[in-house]
């Protein structure tokens, strides 16, 4: 996102639950423009219209089973590329000559549903475009209470999009500037934070040290490489500091004994000789 270009204002919208609220036959239709084989298109009404069941609310009430008329399941692992192939007229609409790319310099960033446009000025004018064009004309609903206009100019705004926070930040150095900081937004450390706590969940006694490390290894890696854009350096070393907590409760519960490392070595050595390798 070029927010050092000067577009510092930031309209963050948030598309309810993958169109919750539009029918079938108007996302086909959206999708019938990009896909011509009619045995795929099937495959997809029949996948749209599959049986759901949802759990009773309580322990003793029968389970309610239906068939949706409108919207995608959520997690359906075909629901984001539909989102990019309904929305991408969205996209066509934005950009076109009388689009707000062309009369607001405006730039729109998308992923599946969620996305955000910058512009210098982020007025009514380009507000109500959206949401004519998304309402009306795409049959889709904005949740309005995750939509927002971010400033980030001002001391203290910022904008999560997807898993990253973006906000301005002092100079480090002391100089009279400031400077556009990426890193990992809270949720995302926390989901971070939950998922090495299931790797190292008493459950995982059996695994052996060395296959149980290289798990994480693996999982740090990936994790790592999303993120690598921006400053992740105080998040990545707050992720090293819980990962070698985490692996500390998990050597000592397993043992009937005190486990300590050997000799005078610190427990970031035995660590990593162990093999866990930090961020």
């Amino acid at each position: 996102m070029n927010l050092q270009q000067g577009r510092r204002e930031v309209y963050d919208a948030d598309l309810q639950s993958y169109f919750d609220t539009i029918g079938h036959e108007k996302l086909m239709k959206g999708v019938e423009k990009r896909i011509v084989d009619s045995s795929v298109l099937k495959l997809i009404r029949m996948w749209l219209k599959a049986v759901v069941v949802d759990p009773g609310q309580g322990p003793d009430d029968p389970p309610r089973v239906y068939r949706s008329k409108q919207g995608t399941p959520q997690g359906g692992v075909i629901s984001p590329l539909l989102a990019n192939l309904y929305l991408h007229w969205f996209d066509k609409l934005f950009h076109r000559s009388d689009g707000p790319y062309q009369w607001a310099n405006a730039r729109l960033v998308r992923y599946a549903d969620d996305f955000v446009i910058l512009a210098k000025h982020m007025g009514s004018r380009i507000s109500q475009f959206v949401e004519q064009a998304l309402q009306g004309r795409f049959d889709l609903t904005i949740n309005a209470a995750k939509t927002r206009t971010v400033r980030l100019n001002e001391p203290g705004a910022s904008l999560d999009f997807l898993g990253y926070t973006f906000r301005y930040d002092r100079d480090l150095l002391g100089r009279n500037r400031r400077y556009l900081n990426l890193c990992p937004s809270k949720k995302s450390m926390q989901r971070e934070r939950d998922k090495l706590r299931e790797l190292t969940r008493p459950e995982q006694c059996f695994v052996p040290i060395p296959m149980l490390i290289a798990q994480i290894n693996k999982h740090l890696r990936g994790w790592s490489n999303y993120f690598v854009q921006g400053y992740p350096r105080r998040a990545f070393r707050q992720i090293n500091h819980f990962v070698r907590g985490r692996l500390i409760g998990h050597l000592r519960r397993r043992s009937q004994r005190p486990y300590r490392p050997t000799g005078q070595e610190s427990w970031y050595v035995h660590l990593h000789r162990l093999g866990l390798r930090p961020l």
